[in-house]
C-alpha cells in the first residue's frame, strides 16, 4: 500500500528543498568572478604533456600510434573550448600531439623554450584568451605552478593522460587535474 505525505509535509520538503537550492547557487556564486568584466577577463590554460612517444633511438622522436590516438581524443575533448592559442616546445612529439588540436581550430602552433619556463609563463599570463600547452614531463606540473597553480607532482615517466586545466583571474589561479585517455596505471 502507498502511503503519501500530508500536505503539509510535502510543503516543508519543498521549503527545504528550496532553501537547499539557494544555498548552493550562493556557494556557487561566491566562487565566481563577482561581475560579467571578471569572467571575461578570465585566462584558461589547459596544459598536458606530450603523448606516448615512439623509441626510436633518437633524442627527438615522434609519437607512437598510441600517442596519435591520444592525441586525437585531446583535440575532441578540446573542440568546443574556445582555444585561441596553441604553444609547444620546438621538439616533434609536442608538435605532434598539438598537430590534431591545431588543424581541428585552425590555429597556428607556437613554439617556446622548454628551458625557460618563466618566460612562457608570463607569456600565458600577459595574453588574454584559452590556450593549450604541450609539454613534457619534467616541465608541465613546473609550468603550472608558475602560473600558481597545483602541479600534484612529479609526472612518472609512463604518464601520458594528465590534462591541467589553470584559469588566471585578478584574484589568483586555480587549478583542476583530469585524467583522458588510457590511464596510467602504477
Amino acid at each position: 500500500m502507498h502511503r503519501s505525505c500530508p500536505t503539509r509535509s510535502r510543503t516543508t520538503v519543498g521549503r527545504l528543498l528550496s532553501l537547499h537550492a539557494i544555498i548552493v547557487l550562493v556557494a556557487c556564486v561566491a566562487i565566481l568572478p563577482t561581475t560579467a568584466e571578471g569572467q571575461a577577463d578570465a585566462t584558461v590554460v589547459y596544459l598536458v604533456r606530450h603523448a606516448e612517444r615512439a623509441e626510436d633511438g633518437t633524442s627527438d622522436p615522434v609519437i607512437s600510434l598510441p600517442g596519435w590516438d591520444r592525441s586525437r581524443l585531446l583535440a575532441d575533448m578540446l573542440q568546443d573550448a574556445g582555444l585561441t592559442h596553441i604553444h609547444t616546445s620546438n621538439y616533434r612529439r609536442t608538435r605532434g600531439t598539438a598537430r590534431p588540436t591545431a588543424e581541428a581550430t585552425g590555429i597556428e602552433m607556437r613554439t617556446y623554450d622548454a628551458r625557460n619556463l618563466a618566460q612562457i609563463a608570463e607569456r600565458l599570463r600577459s595574453t588574454p584568451g584559452r590556450h593549450l600547452v604541450i609539454g613534457h614531463s619534467n616541465t608541465t606540473p613546473q609550468l603550472v605552478e608558475l602560473l600558481g597553480g597545483d602541479g600534484a607532482g612529479e609526472i612518472h615517466e609512463l604518464e601520458y593522460d594528465r590534462l591541467y586545466v589553470v584559469t588566471l583571474t585578478d584574484n589568483g589561479a586555480s587549478t583542476v587535474l583530469l585524467r583522458f585517455g588510457d590511464p596510467f596505471e602504477r
